[in-house]
């Protein structure tokens, strides 16, 4: 491969910002269907990008500037048809912002819409929360509260149709559905219609979230726990408790998603119970007692076993996290699952705190049946300190570039690897397989933050003080 064109984009300098700051970017984002950048500054405000070129030169002033406080961001895509045989055809994109509201007593998320005709982002003024509990509540001149306090962090994903809110402070997920309402575009006079699904309750916390090809993976401590997404949101599974528990109350679905119990809602109620995730609540418009509908979870202590199968949900251990002593016994290390990217429809790489590689594979969809799967350990070449996947399901190719958190940036590419591995299951051949080939090596005069791809032959470097483009060929 060989490098075609390279450049150095000059950031904004938006009036809100002070001089001293105004080139400063914290975290960056980028939407490829849409090619809309979102660059995060050192006070907290945003700066929106539609239709952004790479390779060019200079980011004119941003088209929105999203003011502070915000504490995270992401992407959301709207498939109107699922079954449309053009998938770019029908789809909105929705950018969403959580900060918090009234010295942090409150989450405040803010929508803003792309329109496809003008391509302009503009804030949806009309948001349809359907919630009777009043969990959550739209204010015109605000956009969408949550009634529960913001705490230290929050961390907000998206996927298609979906997105998920954590917060570190209360331990708990909560996955909301979002669609256009019919006759809008979601612009000056659109709207959005918003719907709390789940509530994921946890013991322990989360360090990464993802949202991808119908499953919702959380990256905890020693593994990731996943969830499959359909069976999550439409009721037909349960979480009651993993963990210690003597608990036997029963659960009441109510149609919002709360429930009412000795674990107490999303009013303040504390749960008690082991590691792992205590119980997840879900939007099915169950009444009675959830066993006849749904499926109860067993009571174990899932910081040993990691066997939390039952009701759709797998926890699956990150493996080669085991370190000698002078004694020549090995002792279990701490390893946190900090990012998870998506290869496939049921191939996932987890980067964990140690700068380590991790291959997960799923083996079914998750719909209707128990999510199994494995994790690998990739050989370690490199502290991996950034990861990054561009992900193309209509290929047998995935692109992946991984940086050192210094001055290098590795590309590589897989091909045919789901195959593959299914081929060399039982016959030893796991560790040549799990070998991929560095195609190409950037180098950066800045120490790097964080990278970024474009497509699969192009990437964005955040520097220090600067963004970079680079083209491969």
């Amino acid at each position: 491969m060989v490098l075609l064109e390279a450049s150095k984009l000059t950031l904004p300098n938006p009036s809100s910002l002070s001089s001293s700051h105004s080139s400063t970017s914290s975290s960056i984002l980028f939407e490829p269907s849409s090619l809309s950048l979102a660059i995060t500054h050192s006070n907290s405000s945003i700066s929106l990008y539609p239709s952004f070129s790479p390779l060019s030169s200079n980011l004119q002033f941003p088209q929105t500037l999203i003011p502070k406080p915000t504490s995270s961001s992401t992407f959301l895509i709207l498939q109107k048809s699922p079954i449309s045989t053009n998938p770019n055809s029908d789809n909105s994109v929705v950018f969403i912002v959580c900060g918090p509201h009234k010295a942090g007593s409150q989450i405040l998320l803010r929508f803003y819409h792309l329109n496809g005709k003008s391509n302009v982002f503009s804030r949806v003024n009309r948001i349809s929360c359907g919630s009777r509990s009043g969990f959550v509540r739209f204010e015109p001149e605000l956009g969408v509260l949550m009634n529960v306090k913001h705490g230290v962090s929050v961390k907000v994903v998206g996927s298609v149709n979906y997105f998920a809110v954590y917060s570190v402070s209360s331990l708990k997920v909560w996955v909301f559905a979002v669609k256009m309402t019919e006759g809008d575009d979601g612009g000056s006079g659109g709207g959005l219609s918003l719907m709390k699904c789940a509530v994921i309750r946890c013991s322990r916390p989360v360090w990464s979230l993802n949202i991808s090809f119908g499953f919702l993976i959380l990256g905890e401590e020693n593994g990731v726990r996943v969830f499959g997404l359909r069976r999550l949101v439409k009721g037909k599974m349960v979480v009651r408790r993993v963990g210690h528990s003597n608990s036997k109350s029963s659960l009441k679905q109510l149609s919002n998603g709360d429930h009412h119990g000795r674990s107490g809602g999303d009013r303040g109620g504390k749960s008690r119970g082991g590691n792992g995730v205590l119980d997840a609540t879900c939007n099915g418009g169950l009444e009675g007692k959830i066993e006849k509908h749904g499926v109860a979870a067993k009571q174990t202590n899932v910081k040993s076993k990691n066997d939390n199968k039952d009701g759709g949900a797998c926890f699956l251990a990150l493996k080669g996290n085991e370190i000698e002593t002078k004694s020549t016994s090995k002792v279990s290390r701490s390893v946190k699952a900090i990012s998870i990217q998506a290869l496939s429809q049921k191939m996932f790489l987890i980067l964990d705190s140690h700068g380590d590689l991790h291959l997960l594979c799923l083996h079914n969809s998750g719909f209707g049946i128990d999510i199994t799967g494995n994790v690998r350990q990739l050989p370690r070449v490199m502290n991996v300190q950034c990861l990054a996947v561009h992900p193309d399901i209509s290929t047998t190719s995935q692109t992946i570039w991984l940086s050192d958190g210094c001055h290098s940036v590795h590309m590589l590419t897989t091909t045919d690897m789901e195959n593959g591995l299914n081929e060399a299951d039982g016959n030893d051949g796991d560790e040549k397989l799990m070998h991929f080939p560095v195609t190409q090596v950037l180098f950066s005069s800045e120490k790097i933050q964080d990278i970024i791809p474009i497509s699969s032959n192009s990437i964005l470097i955040h520097g220090q003080g600067s963004l970079y483009a680079y083209a491969i060929s």
